[in-house]
């Protein structure tokens, strides 16, 4: 069995191997002397750090002052000793964490989010998460207009044009309704005008976005699981196409957006959200846990323990042993620290990193038939990787199971994935990737087992990236000249 990676392979089996976690996005209307607006939302950020990586900020409205702290990389770095005692405990806060979809150069310090602007009417704070899909139309159009963009952020898109319709309507509530009209794609976005808290879904529910109380304080987060962080109450999620707007008088639904289809992005189950929080009431956890029994139904082989690659593998893990009565068992350590844009100029440094990231527990594995299970396999380099690992470490025989089906597509609405030429699924069959990876076998999840595994969920779900079938018009061919990269 030849597993040697070839230098015509170099591309697909890279250690960038995994779809990149999303973007997070946290607010809070403070009604509670006591609660400190600057404290909950970098509370929250950490909750959320999982989503993004590459930079962390928060923006606070003090009495319609606008102040931002913001910087690159893990929130832990992105505030500096003392930085968050400089922001005033203002009423109202936003906060964002950030992955970026395209390469995150040193110069665009200017697409760190939340994003602060200055117009006629005061000022706007916006943190988003998701993609424009029709951007590229926009961008052009806003450009042609005489408007100067600093950026190339989406939420800096969607703030121009919240501002121009802000011009032609009497409320900040009509202007965000009117520019919804215009956007296609996906968005979750929290928004600070100088007296309102706002919270934008687009109609297909993309990416998740949730209601929190806190005594009388009310909050808006990416994942549910920032509210039992901050022992605050999980109110609701914001419903697709739902506008929510918070102020003095409480919270306020605007829902001309509603009753559309519905197609939340299923890697959010798979792998995005953390396994405890709860997106549009199905518990991510129990999810991923019924994708491991439907593995171990579908796909079973005699093994002597089970083990899940680290951290959204693990649920299922534990859902292949309850179903297949094989022992669960922890074979994987996984280093989070790696940093996730290291340039790798040989094949060295790459088993380099990969080592330094990933170790394997031997004395699970030792003489044991093993049964593997990770979330998705990309270009496959990691994979391979894992099962030289295991096979080093002493195990007989190596299966692997995948919670995902083959990737076959690229996502137009925030998951940030290679060109599908770099698919390994597009170039090798999985027999053929069984061999490459140098397992005993390996078995994908098909998109119908995948779906049957959503229980609890009052949401559709788009499945575009294995399936093809896009729940939206694919996007325009870009305009070189004002396309908008992320």
């Amino acid at each position: 069995m030849n597993n040697t990676i070839h230098p015509k392979d170099k591309r697909l089996f890279s250690i960038d191997d995994k779809p990149q976690e999303e973007c997070g996005v946290f607010g809070i209307y403070v009604n509670d002397e006591d609660i400190n607006s600057v404290a909950e939302v970098y509370s929250g950020l950490y909750s959320l750090q999982h989503r993004g990586q590459n930079s962390a900020g928060i923006c606070v409205n003090d009495n319609g002052e606008f102040s931002c702290c913001k910087n690159k990389g893990l929130i832990s770095e992105a505030f500096r000793e003392n930085a968050l005692e400089e922001l005033p405990n203002g009423k109202i806060a936003i906060g964002h964490v950030r992955h970026s979809l395209q390469k995150f150069e040193d110069d665009d310090f200017a697409s760190v989010q939340p994003l602060l602007m200055r117009y006629i009417y005061g000022s706007l704070a916006i943190a988003h998460n998701g993609d424009i899909t029709n951007k590229a139309e926009l961008h052009k159009q806003l450009a042609e207009g005489g408007a100067i963009f600093q950026s190339n952020s989406n939420a800096e898109l969607i703030s121009y044009i919240i501002a121009s319709m802000r011009l032609q309507t009497d409320s900040i509530e009509d202007a965000v309704i009117k520019a919804v009209d215009m956007l296609e794609g996906a968005y979750s976005l929290v928004i600070i005008s100088p007296s309102k808290l706002i919270a934008v879904r687009d109609s297909h529910g993309f990416r998740p976005l949730c209601i929190g109380k806190m005594r009388n304080s009310y909050m808006i987060s990416s994942e549910s699981c920032s509210f039992d962080s901050l022992g605050a109450d999980f109110v609701r999620d914001v419903a697709p196409g739902e506008i929510v707007v918070i102020d003095e008088d409480g919270l306020h639904s605007y829902t001309n957006y509603c009753h559309q289809k519905t197609a939340m992005c299923i890697f959010e189950q798979i792998y995005v959200s953390r396994p405890d929080s709860v997106l549009d009431g199905q518990n991510v956890h129990n999810f991923r846990m019924n994708v491991g029994k439907i593995l171990a139904e579908k796909y079973p082989v005699e093994a002597d323990v089970v083990c899940g690659v680290p951290d959204s593998g693990s649920s299922c893990a534990v859902g292949y042993s309850l179903y297949s009565g094989i022992p669960y068992g922890i074979a994987i350590m996984k280093n989070k620290y790696i940093g996730r844009t290291l340039s790798m100029d040989n094949d060295s440094m790459r088993k380099r990193i990969l080592d330094i990231k990933i170790n394997v527990l031997k004395s699970t594995v030792k003489d044991k038939r093993v049964v593997i299970i990770d979330d998705s396999i990309v270009r496959g380099g990691t994979m391979a990787h894992i099962v030289e690992l295991l096979k080093k470490a002493g195990a007989k025989e190596v299966h692997v199971r995948v919670a995902s089906p083959q990737f076959k597509n690229i996502c137009y609405y925030g998951i940030s994935l290679p060109q599908k030429e770099h698919f390994i699924s597009n170039q090798l069959t999985p027999e053929e990737l069984c061999e490459k990876i140098g397992a005993d076998s390996l078995k994908f999840i098909t998109v119908d087992e995948l779906l049957s595994c959503v229980v609890d969920a009052n949401i559709d779900f788009c499945t575009a990236c294995f399936s093809g079938e896009y729940p939206t018009a694919k996007p325009a061919e870009f305009y070189d000249k004002y396309s908008v990269k992320i």
